[in-house]
């Protein structure tokens, strides 16, 4: 089993990397609005609690699947112990399958991912990103608030991958990830 954790800062275009890399290996792709959006819908409201319950549930099944692998993306406050902490703890669930785990972090300035947050595939895939003009102002304000972004040499995982993917497309990206890991 491969573990692809797809990290980044808001709408750094973690979700079309994966659906690029998806394409090309026998990896699946579970994005982190694929729990985030149902949740929104039925409680009217981001639950954090539930969300991180039903991802769990995702993780459990699928590490026991025997599948060949699955890519998970995911926006990281580097600078909060609980982001670390929930890696760690996404990994406590594949570890016992035998799990090898890679580490992908996509980095654009902000002038880039606000032209990407009004996307055609951002905005059929995430409908709490419809509001293009509340959209932009919390990608703004994330900025502001929290760091989205790893230091040089701050990321010391194994099998780790520091993209700027301001100028590349997700198919290449995508290839990258895939001929660097041999996926």
């Amino acid at each position: 089993m491969k573990l692809v954790f797809i990290i980044g800062d808001a709408a750094v275009g973690k979700m079309t990397v994966g659906q690029e890399l998806m394409k090309i290996t026998d990896l699946r792709l579970f994005h982190n609005h694929m729990t985030i959006e149902p949740v929104i819908e039925i409680f009217g409201r981001y639950d954090g609690k539930t969300i991180s319950e039903i991802r769990d549930v995702v993780f459990r099944n699928y590490a026991a699947s025997g599948n060949y692998g699955m890519i998970f993306t995911l926006m990281m406050d580097f600078d909060l112990p609980s982001e670390w902490e929930y890696l760690e703890h996404v990994k406590e669930i594949f570890e016992p399958y035998g799990t090898e785990f890679y580490y992908v972090e996509l980095i654009a300035p902000q002038e880039i991912r606000l032209k990407r947050n009004i996307t055609g595939n951002r905005l059929k895939n995430k409908a709490s990103k419809r509001d293009i003009e509340i959209s932009n102002q919390r990608l703004i304000k994330d900025d502001q608030n929290h760091r989205c972004v790893s230091y040089e040499g701050e990321i010391t995982f194994d099998n780790y991958l520091r993209i700027d993917n301001s100028e590349k497309e997700p198919d290449e990206v995508a290839e990258i990830i895939k001929d660097t890991f041999k996926l």
